[in-house]
């Protein structure tokens, strides 16, 4: 059991026959009145989005997650497939499973997919990751006296913002967790 004092965001429990992560938290201490701790919540089962307010001292179950290494193989449209390197058992998942860490993965590269109940439910792509910009427009004299940003198209489809001096062609490592440039590579 944990407290809801104790929640961070990544936390996973169980409320009302259901299994929820933490997406975002808030500690409130109003002046008047007792605290409270307001949060937004993914129902990792249904993937819907809630907003919920508890009180500090309500506990609650935490649930057991397992997370397991697996490599991207492909995607054929619809599914994308995972392969699980002790049994090479393949299992497919759909958009919705994979949305926040396919941006950062392409084929071959190892995720950590977490499972309750044996159901895969998320990815996760590593926290930094090298990737090709295939698409970037060249900077302009005279912008690079400041912190200018460019967005650049990455080989996997995803859009980051890099400065000015970084080129098409380039290869960059980028902050997963954030979607931040960190440097050419």
């Amino acid at each position: 059991m944990i407290s809801a004092g104790d929640i961070r965001k990544g936390t996973t429990f169980e409320h009302d026959h259901s299994v929820f992560t933490v997406i975002e938290f808030l500690h409130v201490k109003p002046g008047k009145g007792a605290a409270f701790v307001r949060t937004k919540l993914r129902n990792v089962i249904l993937g819907g989005v809630t907003d919920k307010t508890f009180n500090p001292t309500e506990k609650l179950q935490e649930a057991v997650i397992e997370r397991k290494e697996m490599q991207y193989l492909y995607s054929d449209g619809e599914l994308y497939y995972f392969m699980d390197q002790e049994t090479f058992e393949q299992i497919p998942l759909n958009f919705e499973k994979v949305e926040e860490a396919i941006k950062y993965i392409k084929e071959n590269m190892f995720a950590v997919i977490k499972f309750y109940k044996e159901e895969a439910f998320s990815v996760e792509a590593p926290n930094f990751v090298e990737l090709l910009i295939t698409q970037a427009d060249p900077g302009v004299k005279g912008n690079t006296s400041t912190n200018a940003l460019k967005p650049a198209t990455l080989e996997t489809g995803a859009i980051v913002y890099v400065p000015m001096f970084v080129n098409e062609g380039d290869v960059i490592r980028i902050d997963t967790r954030s979607g931040d440039y960190m440097e050419r590579v």
